[in-house]
This record gives C-alpha cells, sequence and structure tokens, in this order.
C-alpha cells in the first residue's frame, strides 16, 4: 500500500513571528495596486501587520518591490491568489514574505517549500487539505470558509489532529473569535475588513476595523489562556 510521508519540521516552512504574534492578513484587491500604500498604512495604524497583494489586481509586480522599501520590517507583504508555480517564483525573487494560493497546486506549494518560504495553499474538502498539509504547507487554508464555518476545524482535527488552518473568504469580523477559539492559526480577511478603503472611503474607519479584529483576537487568546 503507498504511504505518503508527512514532511519533517525542518522541511515545513514556519510561519513568521509577525503572523503568529498578531493572527490576522488583510487581502487587499484594488483596481490598481499603486492604490495599495495609503491602505497599507491605515491597516498598520489599526495592527494588522500581514498584508496579502493579490495577483487579481494589475500592477503587483512593479508595486511589491516599492512597498516592502516603503515599510521594510514594519509588516509583511505576501502575494497571494497566486495559481502557479512561475508566478511563485517570481513572487518571491521580488521578495514576497509569503505565498497564499486559492487552490492545492503541487508546483506552487513544492516552490515554496523548497526555499523555505511560508505557503498557504487553498481547499476546502478533507482531501484536499491534507494534499496541502501533506506537501508541506505551513497551513492550509480553508476556502471559501464562510461555506463550513468554524466547527469544521475541529472536525478536521478528527483524522488530522497536527493540521494548521486558516479560514479564507467570507470571514466576517465577529466571527473571529469563533474560528479562533476553534484552533484557527490565524483568519484571513478581504471586505468585511476591507470596506469601501478602494472606493474612497474613510481610511481612518479601515483601522477601526483592524483594531476591532486585533482587539477580537487578542481577548480570545487570552480567554484561552486562562482556560488552560
Amino acid at each position: 500500500m503507498l504511504r505518503l510521508e508527512t514532511p519533517g519540521t525542518a522541511s515545513r516552512p514556519a510561519p513568521s513571528p509577525v503572523l503568529l504574534d498578531t493572527k490576522a492578513v488583510a487581502v487587499l484587491r484594488a483596481k490598481h495596486a499603486s492604490d495599495y500604500g495609503p491602505v497599507i498604512e491605515a491597516l498598520q495604524r489599526g495592527g494588522v501587520l500581514s498584508i496579502e497583494l493579490t495577483l487579481s489586481t494589475p500592477g503587483v509586480w512593479d508595486e511589491l518591490p516599492l512597498l516592502r522599501e516603503r515599510f521594510g520590517d514594519a509588516l509583511e507583504i505576501g502575494v497571494g491568489t497566486v495559481t502557479d508555480a512561475g508566478d511563485a517564483a517570481t513572487a518571491l525573487d521580488l521578495g514576497a514574505a509569503y505565498i497564499v494560493t486559492p487552490v492545492t497546486n503541487p508546483g506552487v506549494i513544492s516552490v515554496c517549500v523548497d526555499r523555505g518560504v511560508p505557503v498557504y495553499p487553498g481547499g476546502l474538502t478533507p482531501t484536499e487539505l491534507f494534499t496541502g498539509w501533506n506537501m508541506g504547507a505551513t497551513a492550509v487554508k480553508i476556502f471559501p470558509a464562510s461555506t463550513v464555518g468554524a466547527g469544521y476545524v475541529s472536525q478536521l482535527r478528527g483524522p488530522f489532529p497536527d493540521i494548521e488552518v486558516i479560514p479564507s473568504g467570507g470571514v466576517n469580523i465577529e466571527d473571529v473569535p469563533a474560528w479562533i477559539r476553534a484552533g484557527a492559526m490565524a483568519v484571513s480577511l478581504g471586505g468585511p475588513l476591507m470596506g469601501d478603503a478602494f472606493k474612497g472611503g474613510d481610511l481612518q474607519d479601515l483601522s477601526a476595523r483592524a483594531r476591532r479584529v486585533r482587539e477580537l483576537i487578542d481577548q480570545t487568546a487570552e480567554q484561552l489562556g486562562a482556560g488552560k
């Protein structure tokens, strides 16, 4: 019988200290990546420091090095919506701190694992999620998470007790505590966090939403710690 071996800890890229501390990823989609700078500043003021630039937004390749120079080590900037190995390699060459993909693409995972960079492949079924985890993913992205809810994490942990997950897709701000209590490594938020930030909305409101996300995460982490 063929047996799939789980990669050792040496071959599985570790999540960044930033993500482990803040437990929130902001997913950015805009008309053009040149719009990202002020929005990232607003997220930073609110304490959300893990930023995912999506390849569905034009101009990411040009803006990524500029944003890395602008923000330095104050936050981490990764690239998402990566669906092929070539784009993954390009993102890493340009300095992406991590890679996110909506699918379970072995080529994308391998590029990141080989270079020791965190990678978060997407999936929904147990087969997809275990495949990504077994290939050495840092954590697997449950996508779209709103279709299954936070209880899905505990169900996955039955057959896969060590699997690390990040929910993404339709995760509302007030849903965050349920996912963290269920054991999610972090939460990934797009529209509910970003709101109208790329449509002329008040960036102070975006900072306030980011602070609310961090407040909920920190409160939940404290409650979980007190319950041990």
